[in-house]
């Protein structure tokens, strides 16, 4: 299997619009980030996006990617799932509703921001998906099988996701003693880290991030989610403590 980072950035993106951090402004290609998402290609090349935010078509079209299977959703914070609207060619191509995997809460939010996608009556062009309601219990789906992790997001619990021995965490602040159990044994944990130093209210930052490494031990771990305010990619790289890197955007991992 294998696993692309789609987008490793915040909800604003790097870089941010109007600012001239040096991160911002930087040449490197790893220090652009569009909003984070990834894209799972099983055994049987089946495609399985996770999260689908406002930058969904450009990360398709400079991935070359042109399928997409089912699409699990984390939660429903707009840089997560404002997008889905751009699965419109996809839909229309396969001549299939789109499969979205979520909580509850999350699937009536995305009735909420996309009413015509659920009309009884579409308006022509309007894209169509199926809502599949989960929980936090494992489920198969195409050839895979997938585990949810529930963490907390600031107040609200989200959805990472467990493949094989890959799990992929976004949008956390708090794992708790119960859904750590499933993330032992990791060959890839994948976190999201906003920044260094601050705190933050709803994101880990570096030191959650170190302390988590120490008591899980996965073998390689990934930051995603990261902000401008995180550092030149060449400068922090070298930083980290062993074991620990930055994603960046279109960074391919096989597991």
């Amino acid at each position: 299997m294998k696993l692309k980072f789609l987008g490793t950035g915040t909800s604003q993106g790097v870089p941010v619009i109007g600012c001239t951090c040096e991160v911002c402004t930087s040449t490197n290609p790893k220090d652009s980030r569009l909003r984070s998402s990834a894209m799972i290609t099983t055994e049987e090349s089946r495609k399985i996006l996770i999260d689908c935010g406002p930058d969904f078509r450009q990360q398709m079209l400079s991935n070359h990617e042109q399928h997409v299977d089912i699409a699990l959703i984390t939660h429903e914070h707009n840089d997560h799932i404002i997008g889905l609207d751009d699965m419109r060619p996809l839909i229309f191509k396969s001549g299939k509703n789109m499969p979205l995997y979520c909580y509850h809460r999350v699937g009536e939010e995305i009735k909420n921001r996309f009413p015509y996608a659920f009309a009884d009556t579409k308006y022509p062009g309007a894209p169509a998906f199926d809502l599949h309601e989960i929980s936090n219990e494992p489920f198969q789906i195409l050839d895979t099988e997938i585990t949810p992790i529930e963490v907390i997001h600031y107040k609200i619990p989200i959805l990472g996701y467990k493949f094989k021995k890959l799990a992929y965490i976004t949008d956390a602040s708090f794992i708790s003693e119960t859904e750590k159990k499933k993330l032992h044994n990791l060959d890839v944990l994948i976190l999201n880290c906003i920044r260094k130093l601050d705190p933050h209210p709803a994101h880990f930052i570096l030191p959650d991030i170190i302390k988590l490494h120490k008591e899980l031990q996965p073998k390689k771990l990934f930051l995603t989610h990261i902000s401008h305010h995180f550092g030149l990619y060449d400068v922090e790289e070298q930083q980290l403590p062993d074991g620990i890197h930055m994603a960046y955007d279109g960074l391919e991992l096989e597991f």
